[in-house]
Order: structure tokens, then C-alpha cells, then sequence
């Protein structure tokens, strides 16, 4: 969910391209300021497979993760608990590195990180675990697999942002997807509830990533994301109290798998995969990382088939590939200012916080 960031959403959740750059060269005017790192650094092919083998795998593993942990674990204090240890653990460990003098968390940070954490993880994440319910697993990363879909609808209404011909079709093409998808609601195959709360996650995590482009994050992205994490871990164990589950915390009937599970989200959902993820978007092509927004879904539904006996009916092949599709002219899609056409650049930048589940 990484975000979070996929997973994540996930979705956890770096901001190293649109936030990051700008404020590195605002940190390196700075007297006695470190020079600022390179945009790209080298590294060895294996490497980069490996990392991107990780992202691929334990992104769309979480999906069943979650699936896992809420059949006996009240799901938005669950998604609390797994933010707020994954957060705090982080935030402990990043914020004594990097520039710690003139990029000190302060409050317009906090209350920036607090927006942003409440729109990718009470919303986006915390979604994700309400309507894990009653959906699928791999049902459920499908229909958060449209989120490029949605970034795009939000840029070009509140932004401007002028859409190509293959980011219309995209378009055109996941609606059409995400509507045939849906449509086996109508049957009773599939929880009308929970793929709302679904359509609802995926517009939050879009609408938090629009506005961690322009908000006024630290420069470190793992300082920001844990400050992301802790907010959203607030949030979430109040909405979790406010939804009465409380009284739902009886750790007798906790089992042993969804123990497990949340702490595979833990240690590998928030730590492991986002840290190969910030490190590959450094380290490899950004057309190469983004291919995780389209491979994810594609790791869930098979792992909820196999661990989960969820059924894959043509509808859901048919839906899926479609949707599928339409993230691809997506993430490769190019991008049109709204001033000058001439300076379109690729659009693959939008995934920079798909959810990290």
C-alpha cells in the first residue's frame, strides 16, 4: 500500500526528484554546506536487478500481507501500529544523518508531513486494510493499480498539465478497465463497500502525492517519509478509535500469521523495499524503477491465487490486463507544460509515490 511508497505506498515515499533537488541546491548555497550528491550515481547491473527484484516482490507481496493481518487484527490500528514502529525506528535513524543543521524538521515540515501522511496512510494505506476484508487481495491492488490514472486527472484539472494523445488513451483505456473490473459487483461476486473504499484510497494517495510535490518537505527524503509515517500512525490510531476498534483488541485471538504479517509489513514492506526503492531512484533508469506500478499487481493477484485460493475468472484476466495496459501508456507517456510543448519530459515521475502497500 508503497503507499507506502509503494509501499511506498505504500507508498512509503521519497521525494528525491520533485522536493529533494531543489532544496539540495538551496542546502548547498549555504556556507559551509556539503556539495550537493549527484542526480544518478553508478552501479552494477546485478545490483540494480536485485533492488528492483525486491521493490517487485515484497511491494506486491504486502497485498497479501494485509490480507493476512486483518482476519484477526483490527485493521486501522494495525496499520497504526506498523507505521507508527516503522516511523519512529526510521525517524531515530535518519535524522542525525544528512544535513542536520540546515534542514531541521520545523513545523511547517511537520504540518506538511502531517497533510501528506493523513492523504497516503489513513486514506490511501488505511483504506486498503478496511476493504481487505471483503476484497480480494489481488482484486484490491488492481483497482489501486489505477492511480496514475487518477494523478493524471488531478494534474490537468488543479495544474493545468496538458495530457498526449497516449496519456488519453491511457486513460480512456483504465476507466474502461476499471469498469469492467467493477462491473462483477453487479453479480455479487465482488463487495460493493469495499471496492468503493477502494476507488476512494487510490484518489487520496493520488490527491497526498500532487501535493508533496510543491509541499514544504525536508530535503532528506527518509527523514520526510518517517515524519510521513508518524503522522499517518496518529491519524490512523485515531480513526481506529473513532471506528470502535478498541473494543476490538483482544490478543487471545490474535493469530500467529497475522502477527507474522504485520511484521513482514514492518520490516520488509516499510524498510527493506522502500530503501531498494530510494536507492534505485538513484542508481537506475526512472523508466525502469516505475515499471514496479504495473508489475505489483501482477505479483499480488498471483500470490492471493496461490496462498489465498482467490478465484481469476476471465473477467478479472480480462479487466486486469487492460488496466495493466493503461498504466503502461502512463508511466511512458510524455509530459506536456502548460507553457511551452518543447519542453516535455517523461511522465514516469508521476509514480514517484504509487502505493507502497
Amino acid at each position: 500500500m508503497r503507499r507506502l511508497s509503494d509501499e511506498s505506498s505504500n507508498r512509503a515515499f521519497p521525494r528525491g526528484r520533485y522536493h529533494g533537488s531543489m532544496a539540495r541546491e538551496s542546502l548547498a548555497s549555504r556556507p559551509g554546506a556539503p556539495a550537493p550528491l549527484p542526480r544518478r550515481t553508478l552501479a552494477p547491473t546485478a545490483l540494480i536487478w536485485l533492488a528492483l527484484g525486491a521493490v517487485y516482490v515484497i511491494w506486491g507481496s504486502t497485498y497479501l500481507a494485509i490480507r493476512e493481518a486483518v482476519t484477526t487484527l483490527p485493521p486501522l490500528l494495525a496499520a497504526s501500529v506498523r507505521f507508527l514502529v516503522a516511523g519512529g525506528l526510521l525517524y531515530v535513524w535518519a535524522v542525525r544523518r544528512g544535513e542536520r543543521e540546515a534542514d531541521r524538521p520545523r513545523w511547517p515540515q511537520w504540518r506538511a508531513a502531517a497533510i501528506v501522511g493523513v492523504l497516503l496512510l489513513l486514506v490511501g494505506n488505511g483504506g486498503v486494510s478496511l476493504a481487505e476484508r471483503t476484497v480480494p487481495s489481488g482484486i484490491a491492488s488492481l483497482v489501486i493499480a489505477t492511480i496514475p490514472l487518477w494523478l493524471a486527472i488531478i494534474d490537468r484539472l488543479f495544474f493545468g498539465q496538458r495530457l498526449v494523445p497516449q496519456a488519453i488513451a491511457g486513460l480512456v483505456l483504465g476507466f474502461g478497465g476499471l469498469a469492467l473490473l467493477v462491473g462483477g459487483t453487479t453479480g455479487g461476486r465482488l463487495d460493493v463497500t469495499g471496492i468503493a473504499i477502494l476507488l476512494v484510497s487510490a484518489i487520496g494517495w493520488a490527491t497526498g502525492s500532487m501535493y508533496s510535490r510543491r509541499a514544504p518537505l525536508p530535503a532528506r527524503p527518509l527523514v520526510g517519509t518517517a515524519m510521513e509515517m508518524l503522522a499517518g500512525g496518529i491519524a490512523l490510531a485515531i480513526a481506529g478509535a473513532l471506528h470502535g476498534e478498541l473494543t476490538q483488541i483482544h490478543p487471545e485471538r490474535f493469530s500467529a500469521a497475522s502477527l507474522v504479517a504485520l511484521g513482514y509489513l514492518i520490516v520488509f514492506g516499510s524498510w527493506v523495499a522502500f530503501s531498494a526503492y530510494v536507492w534505485l531512484l538513484r542508481a537506475a533508469p526512472i523508466s525502469l524503477v516505475s515499471t514496479y506500478a504495473y508489475v505489483n499487481p501482477i505479483v499480488a493477484v498471483f500470490l492471493g491465487w496461490a496462498f489465498l485460493s482467490e478465484q481469476i475468472n476471465p473477467r478479472t484476466l480480462i479487466s486486469g490486463g487492460v488496466i495493466l495496459a493503461a498504466v503502461a501508456l502512463m508511466v511512458t507517456a510524455r509530459k506536456l507544460p502548460p507553457g511551452d510543448p518543447a519542453d516535455a519530459a517523461p511522465d514516469a515521475a508521476r509514480l514517484d509515490r504509487q502505493p507502497k502497500a
